[in-house]
């Protein structure tokens, strides 16, 4: 028999055990509110998309959209549009996200760029080593390679 047999019969003896307690069946535990793994993954795609989107829109110091970006401007109003709110600096934004190693980076992800432990530049991981990002005063935003080792991964949760 599957677990889904069991549940049933589980609810029928609980009685008035809490929703928590009967999601635990199983050994994965759901806490209201948290995005799923899929769910994250489908956030940041979305938020890539958005930002891919905005390909050629000029930066701008302080601008988040939706005409003018500059790098954080652009991943808060791209995770903004796609149904999650960052905080507005790339130290903050970095201070939000769950960290991850290079390796387990995913399209989605945000890339930090740092100097020590000073964050100065955030953009959306493209895939195959590329972020989408505005850059600086009199670019626009674009798909480019990542330029340095000196950066750090977050996923948005």
């Amino acid at each position: 028999m599957t677990a889904q047999v069991h549940v049933p019969s589980l609810l029928v003896r609980a009685g008035t055990a809490s929703v928590l307690t009967l999601a635990a069946v199983g050994t994965t535990m759901f806490a209201p509110g948290a995005a799923t793994d899929a769910q994250a993954a489908t956030l940041s795609m979305k938020a890539l998309n958005i930002a891919a989107s905005k390909k050629g829109s000029p930066y701008r110091w302080g601008a988040t959209g939706p005409n003018r970006f500059d790098c954080s401007g652009l991943t808060l109003y791209s995770f903004k549009k796609a149904g999650k709110k960052l905080p507005r600096t790339a130290q903050q934004q970095y201070n939000r996200t769950r960290h991850i190693s290079a390796s387990h980076r995913q399209r989605g992800d945000l890339v930090f760029f740092h100097s020590g432990r000073s964050i100065y530049h955030v953009g959306i991981y493209a895939g195959k080593g590329k972020i989408w990002h505005s850059p600086r005063t009199g670019a626009v935003v674009r798909l480019e390679k990542i330029w340095t080792k000196s950066v750090y991964y977050g996923r948005v949760r």
